[in-house]
């Protein structure tokens, strides 16, 4: 029996990694607090998917409300399965850079240190694990802003004279000399970390910056998932603020499958302190006007939002990830949803949630 630890489990990357993992025949390990509740309140709980998982999984799926700041009971569940954990799978995290201004020390203390315990237990209990670990774009902080950038109707875009309009950004691009976040600083510190074990250690450990992931399983907030949050806004009738930018700033969005498919590619063929940029690259990418013209298509309903002239601390004007490197690495991996599916299934499931009362 191979056992894949996955913290975060009940988000939106963690829930569809314990399924699609569980339906390679592991018993997953999930490793949650629902710490998503304090950071954003009773509307963005993931306890509704704790008790959706269990009930659809059963043995296969073992949960632990374990905070994974807590150095002493992280070593203990490791110790539990030591011999037994094949694959490590970190997506815990405090995820907005707008929240970790307000409590500085919750922020890194999560983010860093908690990534930190959990490359030490796999390191003494797990050494030939494989350990993924799932950062972010904000890593670049505001360099992709300094791009050469062309306003449209509805987007901004890069310069068609630049490598980058064609591609997206690539590894390469420098994270000194730029505005994180705090919250981009504490991934820079877990993502460094975690190369370092790969490095230093051999273990094997890759770094996913993702772009904005998504899917139907969000359990969005004002302050995280926006196109998740900004989804119930349309269909609840809920005003919308969009920050700064004109609502032109462009995302490119990852189907949460999509990227559970890149995680097990790199389980089956692990590059010990590997790095990727992660998300919908050029195949699947908007701009958050566009996204509501897409969800308005769907659903048949008129968005309501606000424009705000102030933007958000080291937000991107425009980000659309280079895949390049990934997929010249593992070259049976592509994306398979793009954008208007995405909130296809983002709208769909969020009716049905509304309709039960079910975390939404």
């Amino acid at each position: 029996m191979t056992i894949a630890i996955i913290t975060g489990s009940c988000g939106l990357v963690g829930s569809e990694c314990v399924r699609h993992f569980a339906r390679q025949g592991m018993t997953v390990v999930g490793v949650d607090n629902d710490m998503r509740r304090y950071f954003f309140g009773d509307e963005s709980s993931t306890g509704w998917m704790r008790t959706r998982l269990e009930a659809e999984l059963g043995d296969a799926y073992r949960h632990y409300s374990i905070d994974i700041r807590d150095t002493a009971a992280i070593d203990r569940l490791f110790a539990d399965y030591e011999g037994e954990i094949g694959l490590v799978v970190h997506t815990a995290a405090q995820p907005s850079h707008d929240w970790a201004a307000r409590e500085a020390l919750t922020d890194f203390t999560v983010n860093a240190n908690g990534t930190l315990n959990l490359l030490e237990a796999t390191r003494h209990r797990a050494p030939e694990a494989v350990f993924i670990f799932t950062s972010t774009n904000k890593v670049y902080g505001d360099t992709p802003n300094y791009l050469p950038l062309v306003e449209g109707e509805s987007r901004w875009n890069v310069d068609p004279s630049h490598p980058y309009a064609a591609r997206g950004i690539d590894e390469m691009m420098s994270i000194d000399q730029s505005k994180h976040s705090l919250f981009g600083a504490s991934k820079v510190a877990a993502d460094i970390m975690t190369q370092e074990y790969g490095r230093y250690f051999g273990m094997k450990t890759g770094v996913f910056r993702g772009g904005c992931l998504t899917g139907p399983a969000h359990s969005g907030a004002e302050l995280h998932g926006f196109l998740s949050y900004l989804t119930k806004c349309v269909l609840t009738g809920k005003a919308y603020t969009i920050f700064g930018y004109k609502g032109k700033q462009v995302r490119d969005n990852i189907h949460s499958d999509d990227l559970a498919r890149a995680f097990e590619a790199f389980y089956e063929n692990p590059r010990p302190g590997e790095v990727y940029n992660m998300g919908g690259g050029v195949a699947s990418n908007c701009s958050v006007l566009e996204a509501f013209a897409i969800a308005e298509k769907i659903t048949g309903k008129k968005a309501r939002f606000t424009l705000s002239d102030q933007n958000r601390i080291g937000d991107h004007i425009w980000y659309i990830s280079d895949l390049g490197k990934f997929r010249s690495h593992y070259p049976a991996w592509d994306i398979r949803i793009g954008i208007e599916r995405i909130i296809e299934e983002i709208v769909a499931e969020t009716e049905r949630r509304l309709a039960v009362g079910e975390g939404a």
